[in-house]
């Protein structure tokens, strides 16, 4: 078994609306996603953002998405693929601006919520959102979903020369393809703590998930993307941390 890193989006508030518990969960990840202005965030929640990751020493990652912040960058929008090129381009340019203000560095990129989930299914998105990495920094890994078939994602990364790193949910159920199940429909999110560990540990260790199809479900992933909402999610985080641990000390 491999090292998995743990994962959580990050830096969502807005002003005094705060969303995500930040400080509770940031000791226990190893990357932070932090959301760069479009779908939520603000100059100032964006640095203390950064300010606590280095605390920790968690490594900050651009959390790019549509300009949607009604809709919480959950809707896709309209876009060229220039103009996805330069918004996510532009958004690694704000988040870098303020990574360099506390002496850390962009790590890597991690599209947000419907733009993550159209890259997914669509090349051109996914070309477009390559080219404004490799205009920025063709070191960034970019973060994309663990899918029963990973083929053609991996040879479009090989293409334009960008690491991929792979990523599953512990959270959440998935369809016979591999990909998530839509919050639309009833057990699409996992709420019993032991379920999500049990899932978390399944895919750290290459063991099969039950799909929704009820098909068998292996994923290769190099990361886990947990949540922290509630104090409940906190303790599947840190539940998940300690499982991991466990089975990395008996590897």
């Amino acid at each position: 078994m491999t090292a998995i890193l743990l994962n959580a989006d990050m830096g969502e508030s807005f002003g005094p609306w705060v969303m995500g518990m930040d400080h509770e969960v940031m000791p226990h990840v190893d990357l932070a996603n932090v959301a760069c202005g479009f779908h939520a965030s603000d100059p100032d929640v964006i640095r203390m953002t950064v300010r606590l990751a280095r605390k920790h020493g968690v490594r900050v990652g651009a959390h790019p998405a549509y300009p949607d912040m009604v809709g919480f960058g959950r809707r896709s929008l309209a876009c060229s693929s220039e103009e996805i090129e330069n918004l996510v381009l532009y958004q690694l340019g704000a988040l870098a601006g303020l990574c360099r203000a506390e002496g850390l560095a962009v790590s890597y990129v991690k599209p947000h919520g419907a733009l993550y989930n159209d890259m997914a299914r669509d090349p051109e998105i996914l070309s477009a959102v390559m080219r404004a990495i490799l205009a920025y920094d063709p070191a960034l890994p970019l973060m994309t979903m663990a899918t029963r078939d990973t083929s053609a994602v991996s040879e479009l990364a090989a293409e334009h020369g960008v690491t991929l790193w792979f990523e599953a949910f512990a959270d959440r159920a998935y369809d016979g393809e591999g990909r998530l199940v839509s919050r639309r429909e009833v057990g699409a999110v996992h709420h019993d703590p032991e379920v999500i560990v049990d899932q978390a540990t399944r895919i750290a260790r290459g063991l099969p998930l039950t799909a929704s199809d009820g098909s068998e479900l292996v994923l290769s992933a190099d990361t886990l993307c947990v949540h922290g909402d509630n104090p409940e999610s906190i303790a599947a985080v840190k539940a998940i941390r300690q499982a991991l641990r466990d089975l990395e000390s008996a590897s």
